[in-house]
């Protein structure tokens, strides 16, 4: 099998601490133009939203009241639209009209009360019981669940942070913004 060679990375690294600096502040200052491009973006949809939600309101309501004609013509003549209740779907010119039952549901008033009602009548049928691996005291336990078939306790990791700090940048980071070639000096 024909080994692949990884093309090398070409970006900008710093010669020095104040080149570092200067990087930083860059990304800085691109961290606060994204964040006033993502607030401009955040009010304009917000505006869009609002007009949108307004001109529906209208139609919305005459949905609503024609909806609620509909019901009260097909309950009124229920018997003759539905054959005598041997069907819930009438078929009109341009849609239908339906009935449908829904679903049983359960509330609950008290959730715990009802579940200590419940384990005191001893009704398990009603009780569900779910059992799950804890991984948070494997965590803390290392070395013994790494003697669990099919457990592999991973390595943390460590991340690489960068954090301009929200100032604005020094008038001479301004000097970092030309592209030099890899491994150039500064002038």
């Amino acid at each position: 099998m024909a080994r692949v060679k990884r093309q090398a990375e070409v970006v900008r690294a710093p010669a020095d601490r104040a080149e570092a600096s200067a990087m930083l502040a860059m990304i800085g200052a691109a961290q606060r133009d994204l964040a006033v491009i993502k607030a401009a973006q955040e009010e304009t949809i917000s505006a869009a939203k609002l007009r949108a939600e307004l001109e529906s309101l209208p139609l919305q309501k005459s949905i609503l009241d024609l909806t609620r004609g509909l019901q009260l013509w097909a309950e009124a003549n229920r018997q003759a639209l539905t054959d005598g209740g041997k069907t819930k779907t009438v078929p009109l010119a341009t849609g239908t009209l339906s009935w449908r039952h829904r679903p049983a549901s359960v509330r609950l008033t008290g959730p715990d009360a009802v579940l200590a009602e419940v384990e005191r009548l001893k009704l398990e049928q009603f009780l569900r019981r779910k059992v799950e691996l804890n991984r948070e005291a494997m965590l803390e336990k290392p070395e013994l669940a790494r003697t669990v078939p099919g457990v592999t306790i991973g390595s943390a990791g460590e991340d690489f942070i960068v954090a301009p700090s929200d100032d604005a940048p020094p008038a001479n980071a301004g000097a970092m913004d030309a592209p030099r070639a890899p491994g150039s000096m500064a002038a």
